[in-house]
Formats: structure tokens, sequence, C-alpha cells
């Protein structure tokens, strides 16, 4: 049995930062993730970080994720064990993982979950072919191991990551022969949206997918119009041809600890599903479970980099670990979520924490 007093789960943004404001407030913190790598989806992003000095703007990703990790390394309160594959919640607050080929028992006074997003697929014929993708693994390929996915792609999603992971793929040589988008408007930041199309891409807003076609594998798909009732209006079908048709329709909270730990859960559309309630100190209903990051809704790295920040601290403090600043780190960090979350592009996220505080 493995003992701690904060436990957190997920190496990714905002489990780095959870357990940097722990540790700096004095609490014994173990670190675990199931990747050999620290920073979660940040290694894949090469472009360059929005928001202040503090959410290390103008730094692209992969810089970050190195930045977060030296800093973890700074401190001797932090144990990092990576490729611990955390298994279960227990009734008597005990968690299990995977590591090393061991089955390790934990017991902490705090858990804070930060488990991230998986990806939302798309039902249409053929979407099993080979050669169609999520972003995501598209990114993986492409940023990580250098690997181009096809040729020409087709997007499927205007949102910022449909939007920059087209950008990456034309930086990389491949052709985007198009974004398709259910919406009548495009999804992403205008910044993004401009590159796109200064490039000269076309984007099919108010477009589905109609059917994917191939062989052996993706040669192309067949997109039709959607009307104001979001209903394909036959007769409007348009043939593109690709070897790669690249997913990028959201992503959903990985949830399934907080589940099994029986936190109270929402639907909160608007932060990608199946949500838990937590007060703005990011504590769940469950008083030893604390969340941080996509797994809470889902929004950009810098969002889940305040909030990890918050929940280190506030978990931290609920111990009585303090180092006297307390009052004045978190109320810095809520008042940085509250301007990350300002302005038309924040409405969407602020609505559906309406529903959800």
């Amino acid at each position: 049995m493995l003992k701690t007093d904060i436990a957190i789960i997920g190496a990714g943004p905002a489990g780095l930062n959870a357990a940097i404001s722990a540790a700096s407030m004095g609490a014994g913190v173990l670190l675990l993730d199931r990747d050999e790598f620290v920073g979660g989806q940040l290694i894949k992003q090469t472009h360059k970080f929005f928001g202040s000095r503090e959410q290390h703007a103008s730094t692209r990703g992969i810089d970050i994720a190195g930045l977060l990790h030296e800093k973890v390394k700074e401190y001797k309160n932090i144990e990092l064990r990576l490729g611990a594959t955390v298994l279960g919640y227990y009734p008597d607050g005990v968690i299990t993982a995977e590591y090393q080929g061991r089955l390790l028992k934990i017991k902490a006074q705090r858990y804070i979950v930060a488990t991230g997003a998986a990806e939302k697929s798309l039902p249409f014929p053929n979407n099993d072919l080979p050669g169609i993708y999520g972003a995501g693994a598209v990114q993986t390929l492409t940023n990580v191991y250098g690997v181009l996915p096809g040729q020409r792609v087709l997007m499927v999603g205007s949102g910022n990551i449909g939007l920059i992971v087209s950008y990456q793929l034309m930086q990389a040589g491949v052709e985007v022969a198009g974004i398709v988008e259910a919406a009548p408007n495009i999804g992403g930041y205008l910044v993004h949206a401009a590159k796109i199309r200064r490039a000269g891409v076309p984007v099919f807003t108010s477009h589905t997918i109609k059917e994917a076609y191939g062989d052996s594998v993706v040669q192309g798909a067949v997109i039709w119009q959607l009307d104001e009732k979001w209903q394909p209006v036959p007769g409007t079908e348009k043939d593109i041809k690709a070897d790669v048709i690249c997913v990028a329709v959201g992503l959903t909270p990985l949830t399934e600890l907080l589940w099994q730990a029986g936190c109270k859960m929402k639907f909160v559309s608007q932060l990608g599903g199946h949500v838990p309630v937590r007060d703005e100190n990011m504590m769940t209903t469950m008083p030893d479970i604390y969340v941080a990051g996509d797994v809470s809704g889902v929004e950009e790295a810098s969002a889940a980099m305040v909030e990890g920040k918050i929940a280190g601290l506030c978990a931290a403090a609920s111990i009585g670990c303090s180092t006297g600043e307390f009052d004045e780190l978190r109320s810095r960090a809520l008042s940085q979520l509250a301007e990350l979350r300002s302005g038309p592009a924040g409405e969407k996220i602020r609505s559906g924490l309406k529903l959800l505080v």
C-alpha cells in the first residue's frame, strides 16, 4: 500500500500544474500517468499558445510540456510514476494501478482526477475504412512520429482542433481537399480560420459526410448540404477525392473513475458530455476528490493549466498544508480563469458552467 497526501491521476497540462501547486504548498504528491511521457496532448501541439505569460503564451505546446516537466523535477515531494494505469477507485478511498507488471494499492488523503478527454467519432457508411482517423491520431502520427497519414485529406469539423490540424498538415506538405462543417459557421477562432482561408482551402459549412468509399482503403467521400433543421438535402451531393478523412468533431471527458467513485455527474453538452458537479475550488461532491482539465469540461489547454493550479492549491489547503499565500494564489488563478473564459469565445463554456457549478 502506497500512502501519500495527494494522488494525481493524469500528467497532462492540468495534472502537471496540480502537482506543482500542491507541492509548493508542502503536500506530498504522487503523480501517475499511463503513458511513458508527461504532457498529455501537449506533446502533439506544435502551434504557439494564447493566453497570458503565466499560461506560457507564445510558447509551443511541446515546449510547455518540457517546461512543466522540469518544474516538477524541482520538487522533492513529487513522486512521478509513468506507465502507471489507474484501474479503479474503491469505497474505502483506495485506488489501484498497474505499474511495471504489478498491482499497486494507493491511499491518499485527496485525489485529483485529471484524466482528460477522448475523441468523439461520427457515424457514416464505411467509416471503418483504413485511412479514416481521429484528429488526435493524425497529430500523433505527424507531429510526434513524423509520419504523414496520406497525401490528400478531407477534414470533418472546423473547431480549433480541425483548423489547427489542417494547417499543420499543410505545413507538412499534405494537401487539404476541404473542411466539412455541419454548423452554418466555422467553429474555431478567427486567427486559425484566417490561415485556412488564406491558403485557399474550401470550407463547406452546413454540410456533412454522406458516405466514405474505397476498395480496401478510403479513396474519397460524398458530402451533402444540411438545411436549417440540420437535415440532408438530396441532390446537393459533392464527391471529394481523398486518401485520408480526419474526423475532428469534439471530445468527451474521460470520467470513468468519477462515476466509479460515486461523484454526482451531470450531462452538459457545452462541456462535452457527462461532467462532475463541483465547486469553484474544483472539489466534486466527494470531498476527497478534485478534478481539473478536460475531465471537468472540454476547454483549451490554457484553462486546463489554471484549473490544475486551483485544484492543487485547494486540495493541499484542505488537508492543512499552507504557505500563507494561499488566498492570493487562489484569487489570482480564479481571475485568470475568468479572463480566459471572457468574451464571445467563452460564452459556450460560461453557459455550461452555469448549469454545473
